[in-house]
């Protein structure tokens, strides 16, 4: 399949040929249609990627202080491998897209093969022909929605939450500063809770654009302070979103001039935030970041591992909000298909991301990318790297897992062995084993274990995360493979003795490897068994 990735040391975007992701029981498998250029959050991923290594620990010190730190407690050495091999590997773009369910995981509940959807998630609702979503970040589209709207779900539920963050009250009067595609959906949900909005942005079209949805115009020229006055009675207004990114503190300062006592600032976009503390402490504003599309976001017991918040503690989770988004459009409250100013197919990515980029002059607001509805599921999800033939003379290794331990640490040095040849790659993530495939020289990558298992590997090493560990061994022994896995062997004892049926009348050998010395199997609950 095809999907857009940039490279971080560069910032160069490139449409690559990957593996089809591969599908657990929690996640579902989508062929997209349609997935929508964000392009505040992509432009600013692309300048970062474009900037030298100074420039680039000059602009995120936080990184900086994890690299020092893993200097002093892993070494130099493996901490520039560790650095390297991120930078040079494909990064995915994207975050919000819609299309067709191919197949569902075993514990996916309510989707089917068949169903349309929106999609979230910046690590999974990527650019690319198809997407592997956890379940939580997967929502059905009504029938009276296109795909094409529904790409804009996870878009629309940023600005949902904070307009939820908001806490608007019909009749209240707010400020949307900054109309950019979150601004000019944040304009229509204010508009929908019964509140006066007043919309202003450098850019007299987006004020314009705004203007349409029923904003008070506040562009270029107007007087802004004057008109909350104006429009307040001289309270000032109720509150205001901040849905623009900038490094200026202009937009924080102008919130406290403008807002009323115990107002409200809710902060959607990236901005600098040295709150002056004259306004905010006389006025007692309270200010609120948004945290993405709401409940669940950076929260892997939630959005990766499926688990849900109770509706009665939380009523509004990221899915949720997006099913709220997509509500709200099938009802006519929202509309985004007005927002839609261009659209590009996958192998047009350059041009899309040359009008982000500056590089073309055009004004833009939604940029779709749109994908073929020919291109279908394989059965084979086998990628070519290296053409050159085997050499059968060395002990021919495929590996299943490419994390940070098995990138940073093993494949540098098995690379540089002369005894071993470096054979087939799988991992869950198609561009994850295309990028690791190609830095090292490997002759293919597959979404598939059983794709690596074939008569031209000798030995099999897993370094996936440990609950696959077993049944990986257990294939790979039932392959005729010798099997290198990363601790533990198993999680339980019937894993364990699983694997020692199979060892049983077996040529294969397996080995467990310890990444830290005098590691034991102490906390593993193996030790009464050896």
């Amino acid at each position: 399949m095809k999907q857009i990735t940039q490279t971080l040391r560069t910032g160069t975007i490139e449409v690559n040929e990957v593996p089809i992701p591969a599908l657990t029981d929690k996640f579902v498998l989508v062929k997209n249609s349609s997935s929508v250029i964000s392009a505040g959050t992509e432009k600013t991923k692309i300048d970062m990627g474009k900037k030298n290594l100074l420039q680039k620990a000059k602009a995120r010190p936080d990184l900086v202080k994890q690299v020092l730190k893993k200097v002093q407690t892993e070494g130099l050495k493996k901490t520039l491998q560790t650095v390297n091999t991120r930078l040079d590997a494909p990064s995915p773009l994207g975050y919000s897209c819609a299309g067709e369910v191919v197949a569902a995981g075993g514990l996916v509940e309510g989707i089917q093969p068949g169903d349309r959807v929106a999609c979230g998630g910046a690590d999974y609702a990527n650019h690319a022909e198809f997407v592997a979503i956890p379940k939580n970040l997967v929502v059905k589209i009504p029938d009276n929605v296109s795909n094409a709207e529904g790409a804009f779900t996870t878009v629309g539920s940023i600005a949902l939450q904070g307009v939820r963050l908001a806490q608007p009250q019909m009749g209240e009067t707010f400020v949307v500063l900054g109309l950019g595609l979150l601004g000019q959906i944040a304009v229509q949900l204010l508009r929908a809770n019964g509140c006066k909005v007043i919309a202003t942005d450098l850019d007299p079209a987006l004020v314009e654009r705004a203007t349409k949805y029923g904003a008070i115009d506040a562009g270029p020229g107007v007087n802004i302070q004057n008109l909350v006055e104006s429009e307040t009675n001289g309270h000032g207004v109720d509150g205001v979103l901040v849905c623009a990114g900038t490094s200026s503190n202009q937009p924080i300062e102008l919130c406290g001039e403008i807002t009323r006592e115990k107002g409200r600032v809710v902060v959607v976009g990236a901005v600098r935030m040295d709150i002056p503390r004259e306004d905010y402490f006389k006025k007692e504003i309270s200010v609120v970041i948004s945290r993405s599309y709401g409940p669940g976001r950076y929260d892997p017991f939630y959005e990766e591992n499926g688990n849900d918040y109770p509706l009665g503690y939380v009523r509004f989770t990221e899915q949720r909000n997006m099913e709220t988004f997509l509500q709200l459009i099938s009802d006519g409250k929202v509309e985004v298909k007005s927002l839609i100013t261009h659209e590009f197919g996958v192998d047009e990515a350059e041009a899309a991301y040359q009008l982000i980029e500056g590089d073309k002059t055009e004004p833009y607001l939604g940029i779709l990318m749109n994908y073929s509805p020919a291109v279908q599921n394989s059965s084979s999800t086998k990628i070519a790297i290296n053409s050159s033939p085997l050499n059968k003379d060395k002990v021919v290794l495929s590996l299943y897992g490419a994390g940070n331990y098995a990138t940073s640490n093993l494949l540098p040095q098995l690379s540089k062995s002369k005894d071993i040849e470096l054979n087939g790659l799988v991992t869950a993530s198609g561009r994850t084993a295309q990028g690791v495939a190609k830095q090292f020289n490997m002759r293919f990558c597959a979404g598939d274990l059983d794709e690596v298992l074939d008569e031209s590997t000798d030995a099999l090493m897993v370094t996936t995360r440990h609950d696959t560990h077993a049944s990986a061994v257990l294939k790979g022994l039932g392959a005729n493979k010798h099997v290198y896995v990363e601790k533990p062997l198993a999680l339980n004892v019937e894993e364990l003795s699983s694997i020692n049926n199979a060892l049983n009348g077996s040529k294969s050998q397996v080995m467990v490897g310890f990444n830290r010395r005098f590691l034991t199997l102490y906390g593993y609950g193996f030790t009464t068994l050896l």
